[in-house]
């Protein structure tokens, strides 16, 4: 029998290691890992030249985060032809000022944003067991309230330059022939979304008869997804999602914080036959400062024409 205890005790000494070793990984490494993922989507009209969009999420921003502060200034450095923003870019009002001086050379681009829940609320201690809840929100999270921070200065901040806000509207952004209609909605996670009105059927075509329409939220929920399809989205981008921040090998994303399925908490895929891309963000909230096989990303999207057919 003793060698049996033995046994099983070192086993369980290898778990307690085990654990203890992707604690310290996930708190003090991965956290700090960023990454550039790259995707090629060939969504463009015939003849359209290729466009490299920038997608930006969950940055979550202390002013103190300066290996986070120069990943972002380095950025730049990509020169994208649009950047996206899907939210929740800070984590105290402090950083506002640090976040405007970090992309202020992206800022001068073209470019748009939606807000996400920690753009307008300060993050608070919460116990990391309700994520795995099926509705995360504690109660009368979305019931009106004023918010926290002060997102009408982070919204000048981020259009000061020309950004557009697309908090429960549309917007258009010119890139030399291509057309980018864009619809945005506020934040779903606390039931903030109102799609916007229709586009006047008599709103007049491009002049080079090129269109992209790409439909912007922070949280991927279903029922977003579904008006951004129905709208005739042909890009949706989202975030909030932080890639399930904790990953398992052979499972993936244990949750999602919204109602979007395990499977798509990351990454590229589909919605409807609309891509979609769930960005898995560049930080978390100070409160819950980790990661586990979801390193803190940006992605640049690639867009082109399709491929000419062989003469």
């Amino acid at each position: 029998m003793r060698p049996v205890l033995a046994a099983a005790g070192a086993v369980g000494g290898l778990g307690l290691g085990a654990a203890a070793a992707a604690h310290v990984w996930a708190r003090h490494v991965e956290i700090h890992r960023f990454t550039l993922r790259e995707v090629e989507l060939r969504i463009l009209p015939p003849g359209t030249r290729t466009v490299r969009v920038l997608h930006l999420s969950d940055i979550h921003l202390l002013p103190d985060q300066q290996r986070k502060l120069d990943f972002l200034e380095h950025l730049s450095l990509l020169r994208p032809h649009l950047v996206i923003d899907t939210g929740d870019n800070i984590a105290s009002a402090a950083s506002i000022p640090v976040l405007a001086e970090a992309l202020e050379p992206l800022l001068r681009r073209p470019g748009a944003f939606v807000r996400g829940s920690n753009d307008m609320f300060e993050p608070m201690p919460k116990n990391p067991a309700r994520y795995l809840l099926p509705d995360s929100r504690p109660d009368g999270m979305t019931d009106p309230k004023e918010p926290t921070l002060p997102v009408g200065e982070l919204s000048e901040r981020l259009s000061e330059h020309g950004w557009k806000d697309l908090t429960n509207t549309r917007a258009s952004i010119e890139l030399g022939g291509l057309e980018v209609r864009l619809v945005g909605v506020d934040d779903p996670h606390l039931e903030l979304d109102e799609m916007p009105a229709p586009l006047d059927p008599s709103t007049p075509p491009p002049v080079h008869g090129n269109v992209l329409r790409l439909g912007v939220a922070h949280a991927p929920y279903r029922r977003v997804l579904d008006a951004f399809a129905a709208d005739g989205a042909e890009l949706v981008l989202a975030g909030h999602t932080h890639g399930g921040q904790l990953r398992l090998p052979g499972i993936g994303a244990l949750v999602t914080n919204c109602d979007l399925p395990r499977r798509q908490a990351r990454g590229l895929s589909t919605w409807q036959d609309v891509p979609l891309n769930v960005s898995a963000g560049l930080g978390a909230s100070p409160y819950s400062n980790y990661r586990l096989f979801t390193p803190p990303e940006a992605t640049l999207l690639t867009l082109r024409a399709p491929k000419s057919p062989p003469v």
